[in-house]
């Protein structure tokens, strides 16, 4: 156990403190045994609070084992720390024994929460979001929204299969065929990817839609059929960046005109759309949902910004005219051992960012991946989107 209060470095190397997640709701892990590991051999020294990886099925023991230092409680492992790694935020009395200057990397939900960034700049923290990783190559190995978004679209085909209480595949019996299930998956990002992948390994009928052109050769290329008005404004519906533009009324109505059709004939609806720093976009009207047959299932993965159902709720599943909308939040922390485990590396690659060539803790601001990561410095807010 660390003894209270230890301050700086072992051995000079930059401390990592881990510790539990405090969120209602969230399983994941910020460091799992695996890349203590190599976080560890690559000249960090990791301080994890006991406990942390319990929700995860990570023990104790393990991160011992991988070469962690336990911590009795969060302030015993912040107390020292010069990088603190979190799924989300740290709660307000995690921020009050962090030292000043440390780096605090989490999912900072910066756009909502301005709060706890806030009380991150009053601390004198200096905060990155890992919302605000770049889409580039060099950084895809850090690229979290990703690496969860994965798993909640495989996640969100499971809990919708559950709800849906029938089978997903054709299944032809001596007592007769069962017809395959039709899935249609709104929102073509990774997790509609992942969605659309999963539900046609498990025999679905799929087909998907998304405003962005690039979408259909890769919703074709998984075996399922695009769905979408293909008109100009269509063409020119996708940022530089990769995310989804909002679209016009007129299109959003085109659209809607287009699928209304379509999703009353559908088992299962997955919706994926965001737009980031913005409500989810309203995808499925009340009338759509009504006009589903009883006992068909709806999944808003958006729920946690709004939802793209109208009438999802949530943290619940919400029966409307026998048609189930699944709002569950934090689909990824369903599977939060796999999921910890990616999030984990995409911070272990971060980590890396942090160090100069000699392994010292120098972090280049100038570097394109912290610069567009960066939230508090210095006792401000400094992010461009942020600001004011």
């Amino acid at each position: 156990m660390v003894p209270p209060n230890q301050q700086g470095g072992h051995r000079g190397m930059p401390v990592i403190a881990v510790t539990k997640e405090r969120r209602s709701g969230e399983t994941r892990v910020a460091a799992v045994p695996e890349t203590v590991k190599k976080l560890t051999a690559a000249g960090f020294t990791v301080v994890v609070e006991a406990g942390a990886g319990l929700s995860a099925a990570f023990q104790d023991a393990d991160y011992e084992a991988a070469g962690a230092t336990l911590a009795r409680t969060p302030t015993d492992a912040l107390g020292q720390a010069d990088i603190v790694f979190k799924v989300r935020a740290p709660e307000p009395e995690e921020i009050q024994a962090t030292k000043k200057g440390a780096l605090v990397v989490a999912l900072l939900n910066p756009y909502q929460d301005r709060a706890t960034l806030d009380a991150l700049a009053a601390q004198g923290a200096t905060a990155f979001a890992m919302e605000f990783v770049p889409r580039i190559t060099r950084a895809q190995v850090m690229d979290a929204l990703s690496s969860q978004a994965n798993l909640a679209g495989y996640r969100a085909v499971i809990e919708a299969a559950e709800a849906y209480g029938r089978a997903l595949p054709m299944m032809m019996t001596p007592a007769g065929t069962i017809a395959p299930a039709k899935v249609f998956v709104m929102g073509v990002g990774v997790a509609g990817l992942q969605a659309i992948a999963t539900a046609r390994r498990l025999g679905a009928v799929v087909t998907a839609t998304d405003v962005r052109p690039a979408t259909k050769e890769q919703v074709e290329s998984l075996g399922g059929k695009f769905v979408a008005a293909e008109d100009e404004e269509f063409k020119a519906a996708e940022t530089s960046g990769g995310y989804a533009k909002e679209m016009s009324a007129e299109y959003q109505a085109k659209q809607a005109a287009l699928i209304t059709e379509h999703i009353k004939k559908q088992d299962i609806v997955i919706t994926t759309a965001l737009i980031p720093g913005r409500p989810a976009p309203k995808l499925v009207s009340a009338a759509q949902v009504a006009s589903m047959k009883p006992g068909s299932v709806i999944v808003d993965l958006a729920v946690e910004q709004g939802g793209n159902v109208e009438g999802s709720k949530l943290g619940e599943v919400a029966v409307v005219g026998g048609v189930k909308i699944v709002g569950y939040a934090n689909l990824p922390g369903r599977i939060a051992a796999d999921s910890s485990a990616l999030y984990a590396r995409n911070l272990m690659a971060f980590a890396e960012l942090l160090k100069d060539k000699e392994g010292g803790f120098a972090p280049d601001y100038e570097d394109e991946i912290l610069k567009a990561a960066l939230v508090t410095k210095d006792g401000a807010i400094v992010h461009p989107s942020l600001k004011g």
